[in-house]
């Protein structure tokens, strides 16, 4: 279907190659089953050239999970396709994903080649690829710094050479969404029904997701993602941002995947126990105050009706409920909720009365704990002057 957007998943690959984010075979495992849970349409498993380790990874996620799609990333050279092949040898789903960087500066000084060489290379690395698999990936590296007539060229060349679908990595987060959008138009055009065009965005400008959502909007049909987006330096486009991007707005994103959105607070929470740090609590859809609400003014609409101030349902992404944070900018509303919630029924004096040893608390602290107002609401009841901190 046209509106099918599929979702490839690298946390096990870009994502763990990060600083901080080293798994061990039973932990990429463990990560493998929730993704596969998840929904993910295709998992990168590891990047079996680098290490022992990452090659046993792709051969036990591909046997532990059979129906799974599992991926391997190879540079497009002999030695690097045919260890991932290797890996793959017992997927009944395998992909071989080989690369090579494309742009005039990774050319000049880090492969020291001419453009006719990385053409050949990775040409060679496909029909290769293909002679093991049937599912090829070919990846550009920094794709949006290559000159576009260069690039429209190679993609082609992999293309004919057998791959099914062609990756156009941001790999330094240099692009910008409308810039973005232009070129996988272009490329989308080109390639017509022969190839899948996929995206691979970082982050270094904070673009990652609005970069990737331009180009679905311009026919990219696979978005590379991890789970919290983690990934090299800045990270990758987040998965929960950008699968939840199309839910909340189908009006604006009328694209469909495979995702059990259900899953994703629960993928991240075990991401973040296998890893060495979890995502920023202002963290879109699976932060820790994603759902929180302190601000008097927020905490009273919450409360009168929900959709004031969240645009989705927690449970529609994995977390359990909202959460009121009462702090000195909570209001009478929130913290009376709090009160009942506690067992306190208060009348109005009273509520005043608590509400003003609150927000004397508040001003001294980072929040209140429910104890600490369940002593308020004790004293004001019983008549008591308030005790110290």
């Amino acid at each position: 279907m046209n509106d099918r957007v599929y979702i490839f998943d690298t946390t096990l690959r870009d994502g763990e190659q990060s600083p901080g984010c080293s798994m061990t075979v039973p932990e990429k495992l463990r990560m493998a089953a929730k993704l596969v849970e998840l929904g993910v349409d295709i998992l990168e498993a590891g990047f079996p050239i680098a290490s022992d380790g990452d090659f046993e990874a792709v051969d036990a996620i591909s046997r532990e999970f059979p129906e799974a799609r599992v991926a391997a990333l190879a540079r497009a050279c002999t030695l690097d396709v045919e260890r991932a092949a290797r890996s793959l040898e017992r997927c009944k789903k395998a992909r071989i994903h080989t690369f090579i960087a494309t742009s005039d500066i990774h050319l000049k000084y880090k492969l020291r080649k001419s453009r006719q060489q990385v053409l050949d290379e990775a040409a060679a690395a496909v029909e290769l690829a293909r002679r093991h698999v049937d599912d090829v990936e070919f990846s550009a590296e920094d794709a949006t710094r290559t000159d576009p007539d260069y690039l429209e060229q190679i993609s082609i060349a992999t293309v004919e050479a057998g791959a099914g679908t062609v990756n156009l990595p941001d790999t330094v987060g240099f692009s910008i969404p409308s810039e973005h959008a232009q070129l996988i138009g272009r490329m989308v055009e080109s390639f017509g029904d022969r190839a899948i065009v996929s995206v691979h965005c970082h982050d270094d400008l904070g673009l990652a997701v609005a970069n990737s959502l331009a180009a679905v909007q311009a026919g990219a049909r696979q978005v590379e993602c991890t789970i919290n987006g983690v990934g090299e330096r800045a990270g990758n486009c987040s998965l929960e941002e950008i699968v939840m991007a199309m839910r909340v707005r189908s009006e604006l994103l009328p694209f469909e995947t495979a995702i059990v959105s259900e899953q994703l607070y629960p993928a991240s929470q075990l991401l973040t126990e296998l890893i060495s740090f979890g995502p920023q609590p202002n963290k879109a859809i699976v932060g820790e105050n994603a759902f929180a609400h302190e601000a008097g003014i927020h905490q009273d609409g919450y409360l009168k009706e929900r959709t004031t101030y969240e645009i989705m349902e927690p449970t529609t992404v994995g977390v359990p409920r909202s959460r009121l944070v009462l702090g000195k900018h909570s209001g009478r509303h929130a913290l009376n909720q709090r009160c009942a919630d506690l067992g306190f029924q208060l009348n109005r004096e009273e509520l005043d009365e608590v509400y003003k040893r609150f927000t004397a608390l508040a001003d001294r602290k980072k929040g209140v704990r429910n104890e600490e107002i369940a002593e308020i609401v004790r004293q004001v009841a019983g008549k008591l002057q308030p005790a110290g901190d």
